[in-house]
């Protein structure tokens, strides 16, 4: 179900390995809060400077909450400068063990650049933007996610094999934003009788028992029909907090960076900057 034009995600790690080892992913998810990473061509200078700009961007937005820092055209005299930012930073060759294609050796070659940030010289560019770092605790999700592709409905769960592309990009998207998430298993959206037709109107009590059973502190639900005129999906997403149902909507994406926005959204909301777009 992979729609065109996604981009192949960086790191496919199994959500249920994940949970088999919740409280040290959890903690290790705390710790890398100042860490981003993204895909350079080679390890020259060049790249690597194009490189600490989109993952300082990316690290502002992960350790704020805030989603509606992306693109702000403010980051731009940051971003300019993003290497006075960086404590540390290493590659992890994508093509490792694979033999060199030419005779340029690794210059052509994809590499991921792990960034990480000084932690206080971050705080100050989020002070100066308005914007306070979030170090309180921050919630599990509990996401409950509907897919639709023409006569096709289903829930992404953590064990159905026809969810292991949204479960992978579910929590490559949940990495990236700094928050953890839990999914409900088939047996779980059988026995509450949830299902993917009637999922944005089932009661948020039964979908937050369900996600309580696996760690979930908070409920989001999404619902991603794919529209053909437009070769994108158009998304409606859900959460309570604080007495308030908090509703936002998108259309014309790829279902990775719908779920990017899903869980983005979520964490500007329990961070405390305000409803997403």
């Amino acid at each position: 179900m992979r729609c065109p034009g996604v981009v192949a995600l960086i790191v496919k790690i199994s959500l249920m390995a994940v949970l088999a080892n919740w409280p040290g992913i959890s903690a290790a998810a705390a710790e890398n809060l100042y860490r981003a990473q993204t895909i350079v061509t080679g390890q020259g200078e060049a790249n690597r400077i194009i490189g600490f700009a989109a993952c300082l961007e990316d690290v502002l937005v992960k350790v704020s909450g805030a989603l509606k820092l992306e693109n702000d055209p403010r980051l731009d005299a940051y971003k300019s400068r993003a290497a006075d930012f960086v404590g540390a930073y290493s590659y992890h060759d994508q093509m490792s063990g694979k033999p060199k294609r030419d005779e340029q050796g690794t210059r052509d070659r994809p590499y991921d650049l792990i960034v990480d940030f000084d932690d206080n010289k971050i705080n100050d560019v989020l002070n100066s933007l308005g914007v306070r770092p979030w170090l309180s605790h921050r919630p599990i999700l509990g996401v409950f996610v509907g897919m639709e592709q023409g006569s096709r409905q289903y829930i992404a769960t953590s064990d159905a094999r026809q969810s292991d592309l949204q479960r992978d990009s579910l929590l490559a998207a949940a990495l990236k934003r700094g928050v953890m998430i839990v999914l409900p298993d088939v047996a779980a959206l059988a026995k509450a009788n949830i299902n993917a037709a009637e999922l944005l109107t089932t009661a948020s009590s039964t979908l937050a028992s369900v996600a309580a059973e696996r760690g979930g502190e908070v409920v989001l639900v999404g619902r991603l029909k794919w529209d053909e005129s437009e070769l994108g999906w158009a998304t409606e997403w859900r959460m309570d907090w604080n007495g308030r149902t908090h509703r936002w909507q998108l259309r014309g994406v790829t279902f990775d960076e719908a779920f990017r926005r899903g869980i983005g959204g979520a964490a500007q909301i329990l961070s405390g900057n305000g409803d997403p777009g």
